[in-house]
């Protein structure tokens, strides 16, 4: 992976551009004098300097005292460990200190970009209490597995409509943990053989009940320009639980018609 690309992630762990480039070069090069991390990185030695003392504050590095000082990276996965646990705390006082707004009931909101839309579904997913249906294709389905288990582990009634059963939960559908419908298309949608022609626009819409009552639903692509729709408005959920339901029941008469030899 690039460098650049590795120091944007690094961002996320709270550290600048710069900031960035110097603990990469540490961790390639072991302990560094200030002279040679500027060296090494064609960052001017002021700057480098001002960075290996906040990745010292950050916990990112350490400072080795002796006839020269020294830096050396915390390890990759230690630094991150930390972070997210002190980020975690912060999450703790934040929550326990600011107080609630009460609010009224939501509208319909709109999230757009995957990354959005990621964080939307793995919040709905930790936060399910009763049940879910999931419906979209297979190969995106696959990215929610670890996710899906445990909502079993916790006795969640797990739905799942699709083209085909994610093959990490091959087990878990063989000890029956959940229920899988299998789609008549590979877009997560009952698709009549007479609007065939519109698949290509069917792949990739997903649609997510939780609870019975939260929504979303729109089309995941993996870009910045994936749309969804989220609500918890009664009536929609309704009638997007009801159209589910008869989603079902169309896909259950197809495999009785099918075994049958209709």
């Amino acid at each position: 992976m690039e460098q650049a690309i590795l120091a944007e992630k690094l961002s996320a762990f709270g550290l600048g551009r710069q900031e960035a480039v110097i603990y990469l070069c540490l961790l390639q090069n072991g302990a560094l004098t200030g002279y040679e991390a500027a060296k090494l990185t064609g960052i001017s030695r002021s700057n480098v300097y001002n960075g290996l003392a906040s990745l010292t504050d950050h916990g990112a590095a350490y400072m080795l005292e002796g006839t020269v000082t020294k830096y050396l990276a915390v390890e990759l996965a230690e630094f991150c460990d930390n972070r997210i646990r002190y980020l975690k705390r912060q999450k703790d006082e934040l929550l326990h200190n600011v107080p609630s707004l009460r609010q009224s009931a939501e509208g319909y909101i709109t999230i757009t970009g995957y990354r959005h839309i990621y964080d939307k579904i793995y919040h709905m997913l930790s936060e399910a209490s009763k049940r879910i249906y999931f419906a979209g294709d297979g190969s995106f389905l696959e990215r929610w597995e670890t996710e899906l288990l445990r909502l079993m582990e916790r006795r969640i009634k797990v739905v799942l409509i699709s083209d085909k059963v994610p093959d990490g939960l091959a087990g878990a559908f063989a000890c029956k943990k959940f229920t899988f419908y299998r789609t008549l298309s590979p877009a997560g949608s009952f698709l009549p053989e007479e609007n065939a022609q519109d698949e290509p626009k069917r792949k990739g819409q997903i649609r997510l009940i939780i609870d019975s009552a939260f929504v979303l639903t729109g089309e995941v692509r993996g870009t910045a320009a994936d749309n969804c729709l989220y609500t918890a408005q009664e009536n929609f959920v309704s009638v997007f639980k009801e159209a589910m339901r008869n989603e079902i029941k169309l896909i259950e008469i197809s495999e009785k018609n099918a075994l049958e030899g209709r």
